[in-house]
Formats: structure tokens, sequence, C-alpha cells
């Protein structure tokens, strides 16, 4: 019910590991996945992973909820509440899904993202009729994470005013002059305040209007602790000692409260440090049985980082007020246009925008970049274009991006559109976190700030949509589109309005994008998908098409055999495994790639050329229902092939293949041809076409990012970042993924050092560390590890395998656990009539 939890909801990290174990198939003919329903207002990242999604308008979803719990009220013998009505469409689909979860009581679970308490009470009362409570709800460890209360700071709001408040102390990341849907009425009130400290490490707007600035270290810098879940303890350490003249928060309160819990220290045990000495030896140390002596425990808390105390399994459900909370829910709106605003997961509500690494990632959904875009609805016409509301963005084609003028609650603002698939009817989204003032350089101003157009519900909690919409007609064009993909679509299904019959609608449109821009694609090995339903047909039609492929392989001038026999099977064979039901998109993957690999940033105006440098690049494809379309996510990289159409045309050998698989670059021989990169099918070469990492000796050629002094990396502090084990590249040099092959020399050293040989365990991937979900899997193709596990699936295929190029990175099929029949063919004759029209 509107959650994100893989996105941004409470621990996406925690339940995206939790999600992916039951969305794999290990065994084709006993699938077991879960069943994932999502019911939203816009494609979120969750939701796009969902089997089966429920469209409703963001001012519905308190009636949906309403009318889940009627309709499961029903079926056990509970009182019913007060539901709004809400579209159709929805109805109807809430009344199935009321039936699914009620036959998998005991086993189902039902979570919302909504800010509402009335909302949240009748979830709870829904999973107390589903069983849920002991079942799949367990309070052995209760969350302790997103406990903040919005209300609490409207209270400190009215305190403010009355002039109550005679110290402010803002804490972290906190930015309320910024972040509140009222921040104006919060920067005014702060003004009768007469001493204002913040402990911001970096600038921001509330910041700027405090009398004190006592910067905090940075958490890299700091001791800390944690209870994320009851019983659960973290221990923080500083990996480096503070950059600057910075002082950590906890010890700045001691100081300032004049605690008798204040220990002065020395420089090897500051004060913050012994204070949680203290604290755990006080409080946690008794509650333990392992250690007779503290400095023992604590030595091994220190090193393990955690501490946990036994689980309390006792706990009590207590019943629910339906009533009561039904009255406290918001009721749908008549309004003809309705926004929904929601977080993203690369800068979350603004906090992480002066990061320009989570700047330039692409949102997982949009594929957008440096800007929140205003996703507006797609229609197809029914012939051969996608229409999109107001007729907007004809042009996104072509890198342009039409603006409009928004206005909300009397505030207008201009802003820019994206076209975007899965929205619910007469609904636009808008990403938060945008249009900061007070940020550094990064950030600034990159955007649109919408937090003035959230509001408020009856119990002071913020409303993260609006229904007082007015959008304008075209104003404007945006030339510096930062969006990373526009093949959109891979066998997205219509109706012909004449007949009725089921069509292609990637076909009937590509000549509106230009002829065989994505059609040819269709009829590729880039994604095979199927349902669980026809899991057995998928399976046999991925067989019969790497059969054909196998053909065009085994037709080839390339001695494979040869190379085969002397070099690859004789020692190491590296290659990878992604699968695609478990990978989610959230991109994580991509943003360690960058750190690990001294990947630049191009900015804005690089992105929206195309320059931008991501050697992993995450393609997101549209399938099924053209109105409520199903979505793969396809991480792709450099596939290491074995016969690489990149090599063979290089005229100074830069790139080459090693004896152990790897496709390698040497950067001080490349000039530059990008002969390689129009020869590569993937699209995964990327060209330095400025000196965005300041490698480069002459400063003609460096480029500046943003609005900085000088070029983002050029001075000492930025390149601290840098990896020293990967060279920096300059301008005028392709450079593409390594497969991490500095990796794969520590792992050799190591193993040489211990006097054994190289496993597959010693080596991780980049990619493979940081994903969440564990959807990426390196290591040798020679060994029988976890890579030979995974390529063992006949769902496994390889991308464009019919090319006959040998990649050496696998994929498995995306399936979705639906009675729905998601045919893997992608219709002979929607492409004959294509060609013939």
């Amino acid at each position: 019910m509107g959650a994100d939890f893989l996105g941004t909801w409470i621990s996406p990290v925690e339940y995206a590991r939790q999600y992916a174990s039951r969305r794999r198939i290990e065994d084709v003919k006993h699938p077991n996945m879960s069943y994932h329903v999502q019911v939203e207002s816009h494609m979120s990242l969750t939701g796009s992973n969902a089997d089966k999604r429920i469209l409703i308008r963001p001012s519905e979803q308190g009636a949906a909820i309403a009318a889940l719990y009627n309709a499961l009220a029903a079926k056990n013998g509970a009182p019913a509440v007060p539901a709004p009505k809400i579209n159709d469409k929805a109805a109807a689909a809430i009344k199935e899904l009321s039936n699914r979860l009620q036959s998998a009581k005991g086993k189902a679970l039902v979570v919302s993202g909504s800010n509402n308490l009335g909302d949240q009470l009748l979830i709870n009362a829904i999973n107390q009729l589903l069983d849920s409570y002991g079942n799949t709800i367990g309070f052995e460890r209760v969350s302790k994470q997103r406990q903040g209360m919005d209300r609490e700071a409207q209270e400190l709001l009215g305190e403010m005013n009355k002039g109550a408040v005679d110290v402010l102390i803002v804490l972290g990341d906190a930015n309320p002059a910024w972040e509140l849907p009222n921040a104006e009425e919060f920067r005014t009130a702060m003004a009768k305040v007469k001493t204002k400290i913040s402990m911001v490490g970096v600038p921001n707007e509330t910041a700027s209007l405090c009398d004190y600035i006592a910067p905090d270290h940075h958490y890299l810098e700091s001791w800390g602790d944690a209870e994320p879940k009851a019983g659960v303890y973290s221990l923080q350490q500083p990996t480096i000692a503070p950059l600057f003249n910075t002082r950590q928060a906890g010890e700045s309160l001691l100081r300032w409260a004049e605690s008798a819990n204040f220990d002065p220290g020395t420089a090897e045990e500051p004060p913050y440090y012994r204070y949680l000495k203290k604290f755990w030896k006080e409080n946690l140390f008794p509650q333990q049985s392992a250690y007779s002596d503290f400095q023992k425990f604590w030595d091994h808390s220190l090193h393990d980082g955690i501490f946990s105390l036994p689980a309390n399994a006792d706990y009590a459900v207590n019943p629910v007020d339906v009533q009561a909370a039904a009255g406290m829910q918001e009721k749908p709106s008549s309004a003809e246009l309705e926004m929904a605003f929601y977080e993203t997961v690369n800068i979350g509500g603004g906090q992480y925008a002066t990061n320009p690494w989570l700047m330039e990632m692409p949102d997982p959904v949009a594929r957008t970049t440096w800007n929140n875009y205003m996703a507006i609805p797609v229609y197809w016409d029914g012939g051969n274009e996608w229409k999109a509301f107001k007729g907007l963005n004809e042009n996104e084609i072509y890198g342009m991006a039409d603006k409009v003028e928004v206005e909300i609650g009397g505030r207008k603002q201009t802003v820019d559109c994206i076209r975007q698939f899965g929205l619910a009817e007469n609904t636009l989204a808008m990403a938060l976190g945008y249009g900061r003032e007070q940020i550094g350089v990064c950030g600034y101003q990159e955007g649109v700030n919408v937090n003035p157009w959230l509001g408020l519900d009856k119990n002071g909690n913020v409303r993260y949509y609006a229904t007082d919409v007015a959008v304008s007609d075209k104003v404007g064009e945006d030339d510096a589109f930062a969006c990373v993909q526009y093949h959109h679509t891979m066998g997205v299904k219509g109706k012909d309005p004449k007949t009725g019959e089921e069509l292609n609608v990637d076909e009937k449109t590509v000549m509106t994008l230009r002829e065989g821009y994505q059609g040819g694609l269709t009829e590729r090995s880039v994604l095979y998908y199927g349902s669980t339903k026809n899991l057995a047909e998928l399976v046999e039609h991925i067989k019969e098409k790497r059969s054909e492929a196998q053909e065009w392989v085994e037709n080839s001038l390339y001695p494979y055999d040869e190379y085969n026999e002397k070099y690859y099977s004789q020692g190491h064979h590296w290659g990878m495994h992604i699968d695609m039901n478990a990978c989610i998109g959230c991109g994580a993957c991509q943003v360690a790639c960058i750190a690990e690999n001294n990947v630049p940033v191009v900015g804005r105006k690089e992105v929206s050329r195309h320059h931008e440098m991501t050697w992993l690049r995450i393609d997101r494809y549209f399938f099924g229902d053209y109105e409520n379309p199903h979505v793969a996510y396809q991480p792709m990289m450099c596939q290491h092939c074995d016969n690489a159409p990149c090599e063979n045309v290089c005229p100074v050998a830069a790139t080459n293949h090693s004896s152990e698989g790897l496709n390698q670059m040497t950067y001080n021989r490349c000039i530059g041809t990008r002969y390689c990169a129009n020869n590569c099918p993937y699209k995964v070469r990327r060209f330095n076409w400025l000196d965005f990492s300041t490698a480069d000796i002459f400063p003609a050629n460096e480029y500046y990012v943003s609005n900085e002094e000088v070029p983002f990396g050029a001075d000492n502090l930025t390149r601290m970042v840098l990896n020293p084990d990967v060279t920096v590249r300059s301008r005028g040099v392709i450079e593409k993924c390594s497969f991490c092959v500095q990796r794969l020399q520590e792992g050799k050293l190591t193993a040489k050092k211990e006097g054994r040989k190289l496993v597959d365990a010693d080596v991780r991937s980049a990619c493979q560390t940081a994903c969440p979900t564990g959807a990426i899997t390196f290591g040798d193709l020679n060994s029988k590890g976890d890579l030979a596990k995974r390529l063992d699936s006949p769902l496994n295929y390889y991308v464009l395998e019919e090319v006959g190029i040998r990649p050496s990175v696998a994929y498995s099929a995306r399936v979705v656990n639906t009675d729905e029949s998601l045919k893997p063919e992608r219709g002979e004759e929607a492409h004959g009539e294509n060609h013939e029209g």
C-alpha cells in the first residue's frame, strides 16, 4: 500500500535482501516465488518489481486501505468501516486481492507507506485478520528506525512562535527550514529564538539562519553506537582522523551541559570515546554473561561491530478501534489532477544532494539525472504513436524536455516534464530533494524544490501529495534533458482498436522513434521474460533460441577452440552471472563501480549530450500491458567477449584479450578513434570527451561540472576519493568495465602469500559486493563454485548471443509470478506489419 520498501522505506537494504530470497527461481519445475502486489499512484522502485500493480490516485490511498479492510472483515466476521468510493478498476482489483490474502492467511503481510495514523491503524487491523502477527510479523527484534514524528516538529514550531524556546540546537542532517511543508513559517519562527546552533557538517538552509555553527565530525571520523533493532547494538569507530577542525556533536553536548559524565580524555581516547565506553560498561556489560572482564567484552564488541542481547519473544497485540482509525483517514479528492511526491533512492529527501556520485546516478525508473522532472502519463493512440498528457514531450527522443508552469496552493513554479509509464489516471509525480539553495556547488539550484507544495493532514503529519494542481500548456523547452535511456519498451502489448487483437505496440510505434530504432531489437536476445504460468514454455523458448545462436557462434573464423585449450581452460576464465529476478534496479552496483574505478562525474550538460561515463548502466525495460506494464532491470557492463568485436578494429591494439578472458584496456596506447565503441553491440565503452578528472596536463581540457571555482576533483580534498590502485584517465581515452582487475590482482597476491591457489571466494567485484540482493555473481568459469551453480539454470542466456562474440556475462530471464500469460515470443505478425507500413 504505497510502501517503497525496496527503495526508501525504513530499512530498504535489509528488506531487499529478504525480498530477493523469495524471488529467485532455483527449480523451474517448482518456482516457489512470493506474490507481490503493489497499490500505488506512480511507478516506484518497489512497484516496478511487483507481480501486480493496482493504480489509485494519491488521495485514494486511505479509501483503498479501508476497502481492503472491509473485504477481509466480511470474510472473518469483523465490523466494517466507512469506505469512500475509489476508481472502479482499483475496487475490483482490491476485491480480488482480498481473496488471495484470505487464502494465504498466516503467510501474508500487508504494509503501508502512508504517513496517516488512521491508515496505519487499519493496516494493523488487516494484519490481525490475516493472522500475520507471530507468523509474518515478529516482535523479537522490533525496528527502532524512522521513529521521528512530524507532529512533534509542528509542536516545536508552535513553541517557537510563542517565544518559549530560548535555545534551538539542530543536529545532523536535519534541515527543517527547507524540508517542512511550512518551512517559510519555520524560518520566521527561528527569528524569535534567542540562540540558534547548527551542528551540520556541510552547509544547508537551516544552518544559514543560525547564530552559531559547531560542525560535527563526518561519520567516518566519529565514535558512536546505535540500536537499529531491539536488543541489537552496533558500534561505530572512526576510519580516518578528522580532516578539519571539527568536534563530535556528542562531545559538544556534554561540554555545554556541563555533564558529570564528561571526561576530557586524551588524544588517543577523546571525550566522547570515553563517554561511550562508560555507557557500555554501565548499561550493556551487566546484561551479558559471556565475559567477566569488561575490556574483553569491549574489545570483542568493537572487533565485531555488533552486540546482541537475547531476543524478546513476548508480545501482546492490542485490538484496533477501527471506527476511530477510519475517522482519522483522508478522504479522496474530486480534483481533476493530483500530484504525488516521493523520495528517490539516490538523494533521498535532499540530504544526499551534496554527493555528485548520487546526483549523477540515474533514477531507476525514469532514468534521469541531476533534476526532478515531473512524470506525466503516457497513452497509446491505437495507431502508431505514444501520446502524453497535454501532448507534452513529443521531442523527448531527441533530448528535449518540455517546460510547464505548475501551480499548487497558490505557489507557481516552472518544471521540466518526462513521459512515464505506470502512472494512475490524471496523476502526476515529482521527486523530493532537489532545488537546494544552501548546499555547496554540487546540488545548488539543481531541479525544483517541491517541499512548499506538501501539506499536513489533520494529525499534523506531512501529506505527500497535492490535489489542487493546475498545469499550463508548454511554456518552453529544456535542451539539457539529462536522461540516459530513451529505449523504454521491450514487448509492450496493446489491443488493435479495429480488430481487438493483441499486438506488439513496440513494433507499431517504432516509426515514431525512427525506423528500426527499437523494433529490430525485439527479435534479438536482449530480454527474455515470462510468467510462472508459462514458465515451461519460456524455458523451451530460451533453449530453442540458444540452439539457433550456437550455429552462428560455431561458424566463426575465430579459433576459439585453440585459445580455449591453450589459455582459458588451463588457468582462470573470469565471468559473471546476473539474476534479473533478484535484481531490483536500485543502482547500488553502479555507484560502487564509480567509487572503485575512479569513474568521473561529468555533470548535467554532458549527460544530456550522452557523454555519461558510468562503466555499468542499468537498462530498464517495460513489458506487458502498456497501461500498467511490468518492468525488468538489466545491469549492462562490458561483457568481456571471447570473440570481442572491439579488439580487432583498434588500429593501435589499445584493447586486447588476456589469457584469463579479460577484455583489457591500455590507456596510454589509446588514441581515441572510438572504433571500438562503434563496434561494440552492447554500447558499454565510454569516451573521455574532456578532462573530467584533471589528469590532463592541459588546463584548457578541464571541465567544470558545476559552479565550483576549480573543477571537481582538482583539489586535494576531493581527490582523496580516488582509488590508488586504479589509473585516472585523461581526455581522449576510452574506458570501460575491467571486471575489477585490481581486485583480481590483490586476490592473487593474497593467495600467493598464503601459499595456496586462488579461489572464487577470494575475489568479489565492486558491483557484486554492493548488491543488496546478491543478484550479481562473479567468479571463475573453470571452477565449481557459486558461479557454476548459477550458470546451471535453464533460464540463463547471453545477451545478443546470436552475434557470435561469446560474451562472458550470463543473465537469468525475468519471470513474473502471475496467471497472466506473458508470451516469450515477440510477435512475428506485428513485426511484419511494421515494415509493410
